[in-house]
């Protein structure tokens, strides 16, 4: 079988080494790929927005199947250049239509669904440029601190909390007004601040079955005890010790199935990942937001956890029998520390050689943004090498994965020494 996996980051190496460790004749591609890919599978240097040389390479590699791991190409439609295809609708996609990944590029769309559904999330009200001083108002009626959304994609982060009153009518405007966070600022959701310790919980769909993949909670800030700007996520730990049995029992019944159900009542067709980002507040789930894909750093804990062939898991959304997979997981903790180039996540340099990657090294070594130039790997982007590790529990895990980070070394590498902190 011919794979393709679609980007460039740590969740896309994740995949991929997973995928290379099926016992069935795969080939693998990932376009674009960095240097840790290059390794399992081969890169293709494609945008995964360019949906027209996608199909080239499609059609070219014979791929018969395509695992989309960022949210952009899902929310511009892949999938449906796909389906309306004659050429292209056969090949599997793994990620929602562009309906469904609405859940994911507005934050005002997730929210009504999740009203629509009885879904527990926090009270909200959306606001367009032209409603400012009503935004105004409605801050006014909260307490502090106060959440304000950029409705659409943001990267990340284009959410912000903040604990004084003026500060968020000021930060509504730059939002509405001078476009902060560009198209994606162009409505921003309010919400009520709840008040709690977040996890991650990650359901892979087949548009008729489910299966709810192991739990995992990251950390966003880029200083210790989470301080500072949002990052992409600077680690992550699984299972997640507060998340026990009872609290995933309500989060499978009050939140994932009427999820899953409501995407079928409201006529959503949905295969792929749903990555429900979740609040525990006073022992009870809420849900702070909707993924459409996997999480990255997550995918770096989630799937190594996972012990079933994913060859066979993803074929089965195919045929609709994920209800057949016996979802087998690794009871060993995994934790993820990411290293980050200096600067992140404001202004950095890039194509700072990484040395001492062949050292043996107990942690397996996740490339996030790293590239091949001149024989060497260099770095190339924000978050560069996440090194995750198992252990009996998170800090027997963590031990093992601090160990390992300054095995290898680049100009400006930094990373959090507090993972884990708050547990």
């Amino acid at each position: 079988m011919n794979i393709l996996i679609l980007g460039s980051g740590g969740r896309e190496h994740a995949l991929a080494w997973k995928l290379a460790q099926s016992p069935k004749p795969i080939n693998l591609y990932v376009a674009p790929g960095n240097a840790g890919t290059d390794v399992m599978a081969e890169n293709i240097a494609i945008s995964v927005n360019d949906f027209e040389s996608l199909k080239d390479i499609v059609k070219e590699k014979e791929i018969e199947m395509v695992i989309v791991g960022p949210e952009d190409p899902l929310v511009n439609g892949v999938h449906d250049f796909f389906l309306n295809d004659v050429e292209l609708k056969d090949v599997l996609v793994v990620g929602p239509q562009k309906l469904a990944a609405t859940l994911e590029g507005s934050k005002e769309f997730a929210k009504e669904f999740m009203m629509r559904h009885h879904i527990p999330t926090a009270a909200y009200q959306s606001f367009g440029k032209n409603d400012v001083e009503d935004g105004y108002k409605f801050l006014e009626s909260l307490q502090p601190p106060y959440v304000l959304k950029a409705d659409g994609l943001a990267a990340g982060k284009g959410v912000l909390i903040l604990n004084d009153l003026n500060e968020a009518k000021q930060e509504l405007r730059t939002m509405l007004v001078d476009a902060k966070f560009g198209v994606a600022s162009n409505k921003v959701v309010i919400e009520e601040f709840l008040d709690g310790i977040e996890l991650s919980c990650f359901v892979l769909t087949d548009g008729l079955n489910y299966k709810i993949l192991p739990e995992a909670k990251d950390y966003k800030r880029i200083g210790e005890g989470d301080k500072g700007l949002n990052t992409g996520g600077m680690g992550a730990i699984s299972p997640v010790p507060f998340a026990d049995k009872s609290f995933m029992y309500k989060v499978e019944e009050q939140i994932v199935r009427p999820t899953v159900e409501g995407l079928k009542k409201d006529n959503i067709p949905y295969v792929g990942f749903i990555f429900i980002g979740l609040i525990k507040v006073n022992g009870d789930p809420k849900v702070i937001e909707y993924n459409v894909r996997m999480g990255d750093p997550e995918t770096e804990v989630v799937i190594p956890r996972i012990k079933n062939d994913l060859v066979d898991v993803f074929h089965s959304l195919k045929t609709q029998s994920l209800n057949q997979i016996d979802l087998e997981v690794d009871e060993r903790t995994a934790v993820t520390v990411m290293t980050v180039s200096g600067g992140y996540p404001e202004a950095y340099e890039k194509g700072k050689e990484i040395t001492g990657l062949d050292t043996k090294n107990e942690s397996i070594l996740f490339h996030a943004g790293t590239t091949r130039k001149n024989n060497k790997t260099v770095t190339n982007g924000g978050r560069v090498i996440a090194v995750t590790s198992y252990g009996k529990d998170f800090k027997e895990a963590l031990t093992t994965s601090y160990g390992n980070v300054d095995l290898f070394e680049f100009e400006g590498k930094y990373y959090r020494k507090d993972i884990g902190f708050d547990l």
